[in-house]
């Protein structure tokens, strides 16, 4: 899959062109004025905000037609994930709890080989319905060990969805029940995604021109 080229895997696997569009604060497509952009980051959103938006919604739709009448914790990997995250539950139209695991696998844009617990859950999950959240899986090595935890816990069942999907960068494949985009083997930014903690806050996902190739593990 080309740079250009980025597909929804769920429901018939739709096109996601770039765009250098994005829904300002009115929810109005608006071209990208984006003030004082990132060093190293593209001006053009490789995934606009309003294309985001349409796709939340969308797996939002599926979750709650595929946990209606079950007791769902949504566990939120942080903390890229957290403004995906926010967005989800919002759309998300059944009752469901959250909290909430931090992990560290990655610094700046340079792995670090290892997967740590920073901040773990506060909610037995025992008998409970989890969905893993996350922003990104890349090589899969972070997601196999969040599977590896939650999983010895006894969850009644416990899926994933993440926002990005590099496949191309896989080394453990894991079941990933829902998929927002499938992006190729580029750093991206903006929509809680960060290097050093910066960026996170751009309303669309951008592709940065960093020479230093990294991984979200």
């Amino acid at each position: 899959m080309n740079e250009s080229d980025h597909r929804s895997r769920a429901h018939g696997h739709t096109s996601v062109a770039h765009s250098n569009i994005f829904s300002n604060s009115h929810g109005q497509q608006t071209t990208n004025n984006h003030k004082n952009h990132p060093d190293g980051v593209g001006p053009t959103p490789l995934l606009s905000a309003q294309v985001i938006a349409n796709r939340v919604h969308q797996l939002a739709a599926s979750i709650s037609s595929t946990y209606a009448n079950q007791d769902l914790l949504l566990v939120p990997i942080l903390r890229g994930a957290f403004i995906f995250a926010a967005d989800l539950a919002r759309a998300i139209t059944i009752d469901h709890r959250i909290d909430f695991l931090q992990l560290s696998s990655y610094k700046g844009t340079q792995t670090r080989g290892t997967v740590s617990v920073d901040r773990d859950l506060n909610t037995d999950i025992a008998g409970l319905s989890v969905l893993i959240v996350e922003d990104i899986v890349d090589t899969g090595r972070t997601l196999s060990t969040t599977l590896d935890i939650l999983g010895d816990r006894n969850p009644a069942s416990l899926e994933v969805v993440t926002l990005l999907s590099k496949p191309s960068r896989r080394q453990i494949d894991n079941s990933i029940r829902w998929t927002g985009f499938e992006i190729g083997a580029v750093f991206v930014v903006g929509y809680g995604l960060d290097i050093e903690g910066r960026y996170r806050n751009l309303p669309y996902i951008a592709k940065t021109t960093t020479t230093e190739w990294g991984s979200r593990l």
